[in-house]
């Protein structure tokens, strides 16, 4: 699903709002996220998950192209750990559309 298929989502949903309405909320909502990964913060959604930053530590790789060794800087990265209950449902979503076992 993408933005714009969210947008549309909710616009069906929700027919008093205007598809220009529902837009600029998606983009609030997703732009106060990544504000709030950007400032450190964590994000905790019940029932759907958790978004919040880990750290990958400074390493030596190597350049496919000559071979040598490149020092790669730490880098903050977001993570999305799912709750339960978006688990459970993939899960049970997923064993109804799976073909049953030979």
């Amino acid at each position: 699903m993408t933005r714009s298929d969210l947008v549309a989502r909710l616009a069906e949903r929700f027919a008093q709002l205007t598809q220009r309405d529902t837009e600029f909320a998606v983009k609030t909502i997703l732009d106060a996220m990544s504000d709030a990964l950007a400032r450190g913060h964590r994000i905790e959604i019940r029932g759907f998950g958790s978004f919040s930053i880990n750290r990958r530590p400074p390493r030596v790789g190597r350049n496919p192209r000559s071979g040598e060794q490149v020092v790669i800087p730490e880098k903050l990265v977001p993570h999305f750990k799912p709750g339960k209950a978006l688990r459970e449902s993939v899960d049970a979503q997923g064993a109804a559309d799976a073909p049953p076992a030979p």
